[in-house]
């Protein structure tokens, strides 16, 4: 078996970001918004840098918790998500979040500020392109 090395940047394969939400936003609000959009991910912001993120997992749990959807962001948010600058090589950030057990990378500018997502489908779609020889 061969074994191909990459320096592909993560950027290569990364979601752009539409919407993000403040920390302050309820959980009604993010509900519709991924609903809406069919969105696995969704950053929390402040000053366009990374300071959370909440799944369609974590929304939908909490769903069956009437009471819950009344809380913010804040409240429920997975604090510090795994952030990577702009540049990293994708089997870098793959590697890592196969080690996390986690769907999602949040790519930033050297600021912080966030510039996209990089997700497991983003992943799946680099290696077939890389399997078939199609890399861009």
């Amino acid at each position: 078996m061969q074994f191909l090395k990459s320096s592909i940047a993560v950027d290569e394969y990364v979601s752009p970001i539409d919407h993000f939400v403040s920390a302050d936003t309820n959980l009604h609000d993010i509900y519709k918004l991924m609903e809406e959009n069919s969105w696995r991910h969704i950053p929390i912001t402040e000053n366009n840098k990374p300071i959370g993120i909440l799944s369609a997992r974590d929304i939908y749990l909490l769903k069956s918790f009437p009471k819950a959807m009344d809380l913010i962001a804040r409240d429920v948010m997975i604090k510090n998500p795994y952030t990577v600058e702009s540049g990293f090589a994708i089997e870098d950030v793959a590697l890592e979040m196969s080690k996390r057990k986690i769907g999602s990378a949040l790519v930033v500018n050297t600021e912080g500020e966030l510039e996209g997502i990089f997700t497991s489908t983003d992943a799946l779609n680099a290696l077939i392109e890389v399997v078939r020889g199609e890399t861009k």
